[in-house]
């Protein structure tokens, strides 16, 4: 079992190579073993990462619901139960990342590179920014 900040870090990785679906599943690990307080938070961040899984591989409706849906719990997590940067990571941010690239989803109609697309979990709203 890895610790939340090596979660944080092992995700970004994944997302930085494209490979969102392995940051839902390290994600997925944290929400199952972690404590239950985190739940929502991880299982949050699990969806924004199928979420960019479904908008890479041209499953756009279903994208668009997991990016929503995902941001709103983790807006939700940070907003209530928990502290707004836990592990420095920029809640805010990924809100925002999740909700620009849903919108963007649903008005482009295209599948996404998901490693160009991928959010940076401790600051910043995409790769290169």
């Amino acid at each position: 079992m890895r610790g939340p900040e090596r979660t944080v870090a092992e995700a970004q990785e994944l997302l930085d190579a494209g490979k969102p679906f392995h940051a839902h599943e390290v994600f997925e690990d944290a929400w199952k073993s972690g404590p239950a307080s985190e739940r929502a938070l991880w299982r949050g961040l699990a969806q924004l990462a199928v979420g960019l899984t479904h908008a890479a591989r041209g499953n756009l409706t279903g994208g668009v619901r997991l990016l929503r849906r995902g941001a709103g719990a983790v807006e939700e997590w940070a907003s209530g139960a928990g502290e707004p940067r836990p592990y420095r990571m920029d809640l805010a941010g990924v809100v925002a990342w999740a909700r620009q690239l849903a919108a963007d989803v649903e008005r482009d109609g295209v599948a996404v590179d998901a490693a160009a697309r991928a959010p940076r979990l401790r600051g910043g709203s995409e790769r290169g920014s």
